[in-house]
């Protein structure tokens, strides 16, 4: 990542090394038969919604681009029916993003990067679920917040065309799925050390709205790093014919990377997780010294902020005061969003489903092929999960000679708040 991690950004960056399309737009311009337009509510002659029906809101022969034909956002589409029927003109591209709701600032950016991927008269749709498969135990699936009205207007404003909000029934016809996509080894890993069968409900979910959305690329947020690799590995290890588009990590001005969960911290709680994007910065600033030097400063820092958080007392399951020392893992925390800056079936809370990687051997020294798990306690508002400094391409720990691009991530918890960041790092770059 860039030195603009401590500002919103909406900058796409895509595996595929296509660069934006043109910039959305809203003023009058040639119009295309068979463009798709937003569904509206059919009303009566009162104005009130009369039925669930979706009408379209033909306008496109004025010449428009299709959203100009409509005033606010559409009544989102419910079955695989409606979602089926959303048409749209031969050669048209469509863009996914995938949520779980409670919709931010950061799942904007997808949707405004969706947007300029596919340009005026592209079509980007959004899915808001709370996919069940991706709960463990402990994990409240009541407790997730929803948010659908508010949704809908977030991603109209942001530019979606519409919004796909099933429910379970709809999804999960039969009941939970009898076949479902394994994450395999990588999906055990970090996260998935965790969180147990996480990233099979994960990408089960994925694989199944990619298909009934059929779109030509599909956007997720770079915090749910872990998440990102796994689809990025199930499109290409399964002949998906999508294209898979990450976005950078949208942060507050104070470099705290927004997640659906940031509600739930107190002010205080609020000020220990700052620890973690500070530490990430860290690594970052001594990234060009080796990925030895970036793990040190990542630790260094947690530590200080630990120390200032407890008043100097620092601590942690398997150890008291060594930040180095393995420790038990924490497995407590609830999904956040899905497919972005929280997922399409976020791990530490579209994204979500945001996600992570494994500690090695939580009973092995510390070093390449350990992660930092449970070595940190700030009082009780700080317990460091793991921090580890993983290739991004199977998420396994990177050696001190490491060359290439790394992903550095952290999970926490916070209070009574499970947080996850990262940052990616390139070693061995001239200076």
């Amino acid at each position: 990542m860039s030195a603009s991690d401590n500002a919103p950004v909406n900058v796409p960056a895509s595996n595929s090394g296509r660069g934006p399309g043109p910039e959305p737009s809203n003023e009058a311009g040639p119009g295309r038969p068979g463009a798709a337009v937003p569904f509206r509510m059919a009303a009566d002659a009162s104005g009130a919604p009369a039925s669930a029906t979706p009408v379209r809101t033909g306008a496109d022969e004025l010449g428009a681009p299709p959203r100009a034909a409509a005033d606010g956002p559409a009544a989102p589409l419910r079955t695989a029916a409606e979602l089926r029927a959303l048409s749209r003109a031969p050669g048209e591209r469509r863009a996914v993003v995938m949520t779980m709701g409670a919709l931010h600032e950061g799942h904007a950016t997808l949707i405004r990067a969706a947007r300029d991927r596919v340009g005026p008269y592209g079509q980007v749709v959004v899915t808001v679920f709370v996919n069940p498969l991706q709960f463990g135990a402990g994990e409240d699936l009541d407790r997730y917040p929803r948010t659908l009205e508010a949704d809908l207007e977030t991603a109209w404003e942001a530019g979606a065309d519409a919004v796909f909000a099933p429910a379970a029934e709809e999804v999960y016809p039969g009941g939970e799925p009898q076949v479902r996509i394994s994450a395999g080894p990588m999906g055990e890993r970090l996260e998935g050390a965790h969180r147990p069968g996480h990233f099979d409900g994960m990408l089960t979910v994925v694989a199944k709205l990619l298909h009934l959305t059929a779109p030509d690329l599909a956007l997720y947020g770079q915090k749910d790093a872990q998440q990102l690799a796994l689809i990025r590995r199930m499109v290409r290890d399964l002949d998906f014919p999508v294209e898979i588009v990450g976005v950078e990590t949208v942060r507050e001005a104070d470099g705290l990377a927004l997640s659906s969960r940031n509600r739930y911290l107190s002010a205080a709680d609020r000020a220990a997780a700052l620890g973690l994007s500070r530490a990430l910065f860290a690594a970052r600033e001594a990234a060009p010294l080796g990925p030895a030097a970036a793990r040190k400063a990542a630790r260094e820092t947690l530590a200080a902020r630990a120390a200032r958080s407890a008043g100097g007392a620092l601590g942690g399951p398997g150890a008291p005061s060594d930040l180095d020392a393995p420790g038990t893992p924490d497995s407590t925390g609830t999904p956040d969003g899905f497919g972005g800056p929280d997922g399409p079936c976020a791990s530490d809370g579209p994204g979500t489903p945001d996600g992570s990687g494994a500690p090695a051997d939580p009973g092995a020294p510390d070093g390449p092929g350990a992660s930092d798990a449970s070595a940190v306690r700030g009082g009780p508002s700080l317990v460091l999960d793991y921090l580890a400094l993983v290739d991004p391409a199977d998420f396994t720990e990177v050696p001190d000679d490491y060359r290439g691009e790394a992903v550095l991530a952290v999970a926490a918890k916070v209070g009574t708040t499970r947080l996850i960041d990262n940052v990616l790092l390139e070693f061995g770059a001239e200076r």
